[in-house]
Order: C-alpha cells, then structure tokens, then sequence
C-alpha cells in the first residue's frame, strides 16, 4: 500500500464527500439595487432591499443617521449561521482595510475592519509584527472573525477578538465610539458582538515580533491522543487533531515555534491522487468502513516544514463545507469527542469529514466561548456544502449540551435566548448594552432577534 503524508490524507477524508438598477445615494455612498446574496458555503443566502458599498465612517455614520429600517453589515460571509440574511439592507465594508497606524513600540497596530486575514500576514510581517494567532481558514475580515469569536488553537492562546485593545464602534444611530480597556463594560461587550451593537470600523490589535513556526503532522491513534491531550496540549504551543470518522486514527497537528531555516524539513516519499483514495461504496458497513479508513490511516507519513507564523497557521479549504462547532469545559472534551464518534459510528451517518479538537485559552469578552478563568475545548462537525447538514446537526447537537457546549456564533446551532443566558454569565447583560444602543432594533435580522428575545 502506498505511502500517503497526512495532508493528503487529510484532504482525502474530506474530499471523498465530496465525488458522490442601480441609483445614487443623496448620500454619496455607493448604492446597489438588490442582489442576491450568499455565503461562503451557500448554506445562507437573502435577498436585501440593497446593499451600501461605504469607503469612510463619516460615510457610514450618514447612512446610520438618516436611514430606516434594518441594516446588517457583511465581512467575507464565511459564518454559516444565518448571521446576515435580511430583506432590508446590507453595508459592506471591505474598503475599510489595511494597517492605518501601528507602534514599533508596544507592538500594537491598527487596522481596517474590512481587512482579510489572508492580506494581514505579510502587511504586519513589513512592519515587523506578527498576530499571536490564527483561525484555521483565513478568508474572513477582521470585524468578521472578531465578532463571532473566531480563534486558533492553543491551550495558553486567547481567540482573535482576546487580542484586541481598542475598536471604533459606529452605533446604529451613528454616533461615533472609540472604545478600549477604559471604556468598561462596553469594551468587553463590542469584542464579539454578532454585529447587533453596530458597525465596527476599525479594530486596534496586541501583535508581536514577526516569528517563525515548525509545523509536524502525523497520524495515532485517537485513543492514545486523548489520555494524553492535556499534557500534549501544554506541551506545545499549538496542538490539536482531526478524529477520523469510522477510525481509531485521528490526523495530528502540533506547532511550535522555530529559529531553523525556512522549508520542508521532512517530505513524504509518494504523493497519491484523489483517485488512489475512493471510498468504499454507500453500502459499505460501519466495520468495513473502520477497517478501510484504519488500514490508510496507517500508512500515512510524517510531515514537517518551517515558515512564517501567519503561512503556517491557516489553510486554504476549496472543498466547501457547513460547520456546527461548540466549545466544551476542558475536563469534558475527551468523552465528548468520544460520544460524537460512537454515535456516527452506532447510527451508521453516512459521513467522511473528520472532526476538529483543540484547546482555546480563557478570555475577557463576554461573549467568548471561552470566557471565564478556564480554558475550553472546542470541537467541530462539518457537512460538504451540497449535502443537507440538518440531519447529521441534529443528531450531534444535543450531545454538545450534554456536556454544558456553548455555540461559536458564526457556525450552526439552534439555541435561543434561554440557553444562552445559562451558559454564557454575562449574556443578560451583554442583551441590555445591545437594547441600548439599538433601542429599535436596527441591526437584528430574524436569527439574532431569536437570539436576544427581540
């Protein structure tokens, strides 16, 4: 049997779902007549009124001022959750991008909102800073990833939104907020705000020295890993793996960071295509497909590269996919994972994508799904794009309550206002500040005025 590197490997346990008129605004801002809009994975899509194009605050605080009726602002639309859908307007804020200031000093820079991860990297890496941290897929916007939560891995490592110390919020009056550490409550509320306090314009960032990482990749036995992720996960500065479904393989991932030279230190010996990795057919058994999916998992090689923080820790995913993700209490995570298997494997779902599991250290903003004095664990399902997720959903779901789960807010989930408030401490609070500055309730689409009884 061929020798395959995890990557490919990886790839292939996620690839095999997948064979099988327009006017001027009084304004000045760029109006559009309505267009369909859609997300990444096309899981969610609307039909606005129209969409506002702004290139300046002053711009978007006009439109704020003088408009009606609901307003969502969009990033790169890679939430699956229904975030933006909205049969009245959008405001896009993609010209609000790039590195406005930045202190060589503190190491703190300041940076559109509208900017894409993917564009960050080697903007911070000329001025020689780094982010802490990245997500796993860097095609969001800043204000997008900050505002749902969006992190990395690492158990000692906060989300995006732990890192940021100043934010200018537009409100849904228009009124102007710089915002910080002094600013209080607020400050902690605005870090991840779903887009229902207003419209953040720019996001002042914690960075640091530009720094190079050593990526290792191999795949062991899901049980081995899991007695032992506490300690594996302290041990490196990312650490984290992808539980193969119909496997006792999980696909492992650890980071940490390196003064070697840049390039691939280990290479595989055999590269393999997508035609070497056809999975059995539809009537495959749960135990043929173990078998199967044990029998390639062992034969994957080992990988190892250095690079650049930013070109190692986030990827580039074409296969496009839905995702529901929940964060569990640290001391819960391994048998979660282990009943999310179980029952995939018990029920016979007809599914190839791997699972997520990784560690996200404790964080200030009320919202987080790591708030609190703890770390959590956080744990992933996907669904290729073109399959129905819902069923697959639904069976999972209740096993991440189970285990006291809290929901990223930019992936699936079916909580309401209810669960929220007990599993986040400062939700009640977090729905006060929200009624406050949006008192008519602007920036609430159907899905968050579930979300905060509106």
């Amino acid at each position: 049997m061929k020798k395959l590197n995890r990557r490919s490997f990886l790839s292939s346990s996620i690839k095999t779902a997948m064979v099988g008129a327009a006017a001027s605004s009084p304004l000045g801002a760029a109006f559009a007549q309505s267009t369909r809009w859609s997300n990444w994975s096309g899981g969610q899509t609307c039909q606005p009124a129209g969409r506002y194009d702004i290139s300046s605050e002053d711009q978007l605080s006009d439109i704020l001022k003088t408009t009606r009726g609901v307003i969502r602002p969009i990033g790169s639309g890679h939430s699956f959750s229904p975030l933006v859908p909205t049969d009245g307007h959008l405001v896009v804020i993609d010209q609000l991008s790039g590195i406005l200031d930045h202190d060589p000093d503190t190491l703190r820079a300041t940076i559109g909102a509208g900017s894409r991860l993917g564009d960050l990297g080697s903007q911070l890496e000329a001025i020689g800073q780094g982010m802490f941290n990245l997500p796993d897929i860097d095609r969001q916007t800043l204000a997008g990833a900050t505002a749902t939560g969006t992190h990395g891995t690492g158990v000692e490592l906060q989300s995006l939104s732990g890192y940021i110390t100043g934010l200018r919020l537009v409100t849904p009056s228009g009124e102007v907020l710089d915002l910080d550490e002094s600013s209080g409550d607020l400050f902690d509320a605005a870090r991840v705000n779903i887009g229902a306090l207003g419209v953040i314009t720019r996001i002042e960032m914690q960075n640091r020295k530009t720094y190079k990482l050593k990526k290792r990749e191999w795949t062991a036995p899901t049980e081995d890993i899991l007695a032992n992720f506490d300690e594996l996960a302290a041990s490196h500065r990312h650490f984290e793996i992808f539980p193969l479904v119909y496997s006792d393989y999980s696909s492992v991932l650890q980071i940490d960071e390196s003064i070697e030279p840049i390039g691939q230190t280990i290479i595989p010996s055999v590269e393999t295509s997508l035609a070497d990795l056809r999975p059995l057919g539809v009537n495959a058994t749960p135990a043929e497909k173990l078998a199967r999916n044990n029998a390639r998992a062992q034969t994957v090689e080992v990988t190892e590269a250095v690079d650049l923080s930013y070109k190692l820790l986030t990827n580039l995913r074409n296969n496009r996919f839905n995702e529901m993700e929940y964060s569990v209490p640290i001391e819960a995570g391994a048998d979660c994972v282990r009943e999310i298997l179980k029952t995939i494997y018990d029920q016979g779902i007809d599914v190839d994508f791997p699972l997520e599991y990784r560690y996200v250290g404790a964080e200030d903003p009320w919202l987080s799904m790591a708030y609190g004095d703890h770390p959590h664990a956080t744990i992933s399902i996907h669904r290729t794009a073109f399959e129905d997720y819902q069923p697959y959903f639904d069976i999972i779901e209740p096993i991440f309550w189970k285990y006291g789960g809290r929901p990223h807010w930019g992936k699936l989930h079916s909580l309401g206002h209810r669960e929220l408030a007990q599993l986040y401490p400062r939700y009640r609070d977090f729905m006060g500040i929200r009624e406050s500055l949006d008192p008519d309730g602007r920036m609430l689409n159907p899905h968050l005025r579930r979300l905060f009884n509106a």
